[in-house]
């Protein structure tokens, strides 16, 4: 019985403390749609224009960190402040999703 209790506890300390590092991640890309990616179709236009007007249209932020591209949820209006922009994205990952806690600049 013991050692059964022993290894429950264990087990529900390991995932506490993996839930705890997953809400501790950060991702650094840039902020953009769910719909363009890193590949603006709006010609003529720069990538906060096009990433702006995407999300007026309905499209989701995203952050395209390298070859993945997260969905960002939370604040819309942060998300629109920096759209186009080189961010740092602190926030927990499920998924493709990033529920983001803070978002700030950073430097290509």
């Amino acid at each position: 019985m013991r050692r059964l209790l022993a290894v429950i506890t264990l087990t529900l300390v390991s995932s506490a403390s993996l839930v705890y590092a997953q809400s501790q991640q950060a991702f650094r890309g840039v902020v953009t749609d769910s719909m363009c990616g890193a590949h603006h179709m709006m010609s003529n236009v720069t990538a906060a224009q096009c990433t702006r007007e995407c999300l007026k249209r309905g499209a989701d932020a995203a952050l395209q960190s390298g070859d993945k591209l997260y969905t960002l949820k939370g604040d819309k209006a942060q998300f629109d402040k920096w759209a186009g922009q080189s961010v740092t994205v602190e926030g927990k990952l499920s998924g493709t999703n990033l529920t983001v806690e803070a978002i700030t600049g950073s430097s290509k």
